[in-house]
């Protein structure tokens, strides 16, 4: 060997080799120490810290959704009752239009 071939050694076991780099964080690990994650290969506490993130955001979206439920709760009443409103309207004009009496 000469004094170029340097081994990486695994961030929590000294003994083991390491086989990647973590992305996120830019350490390297042996094997066991990794886990694939969308195509991305990262430490147990870089995972943790993308999983966290991704809580978060679903948290923000949860909190929206209620706001947008009702936005469109009155978005269908009002269409509902506009329309019923045009049709009634509608029916009255063609009623004065024949002459017809109401009943």
């Amino acid at each position: 060997m000469t004094g170029l071939d340097i081994q990486q050694r695994c961030w929590n076991h000294e003994a083991r080799e390491a086989v990647c780099r973590c992305p996120e964080c830019g350490r390297s690990f042996c094997r066991e120490c990794v886990t694939e994650h969308e195509a991305r290969l990262l430490c147990a506490s870089c995972l943790m810290a993308v999983a966290r993130a991704r809580q978060s955001h679903r948290a923000g979206m949860r909190r929206l959704l209620p706001a947008a439920m009702a936005l469109a709760g009155i978005l269908l009443a009002w269409t509902v009752f506009y329309g019923a409103g045009e049709a009634f309207i509608l029916l009255t004009t063609r009623m004065e239009q024949t002459g017809a009496e109401p009943r």
